[in-house]
């Protein structure tokens, strides 16, 4: 099965989403991502026990940072899915694409200006 998602969508593959740090989400969007999300494992089903749990509190804190910093924190989001589900991925990226694109640029990283 072919898997049709947004072009903008740049997958960058980690061994457990456990590994992603708030300092990975928030650089992302420094460099001028305008959204960031990490697709993880179906929470209970975690290959490597609890990964996916850890990626979880870090994007729910990163949304706060957001916020603090006055960006939206609908900018950053966890999703779980498991291997099997290619279609719901790209349903999913096709939908996280539509939030960014009504939340519009984001004002940090390399496209914004210097004030």
């Amino acid at each position: 099965m072919r898997l049709n998602y947004p072009s903008n969508i740049k997958i960058i593959n980690v061994p457990c989403t456990g590994r992603v740090d708030i300092l990975h989400l928030l650089k992302a969007v420094e460099d001028g991502a305008d959204g960031v999300y990490v697709a993880g494992c179906l929470e209970g089903d975690c290959h490597y026990i609890s990964g996916n749990l850890k990626a979880k509190k870090r994007v729910a804190y990163a949304k706060k940072v957001l916020e603090a910093i006055g960006l939206e924190p609908e900018r950053v989001e966890m999703y779980n899915l498991s291997a099997a589900q290619g279609a719901r991925f790209a349903e999913i990226a096709r939908e996280f694409t539509e939030r960014i694109h009504q939340l519009g640029p984001s004002p940090v990283g390399s496209g914004a200006k210097a004030a």
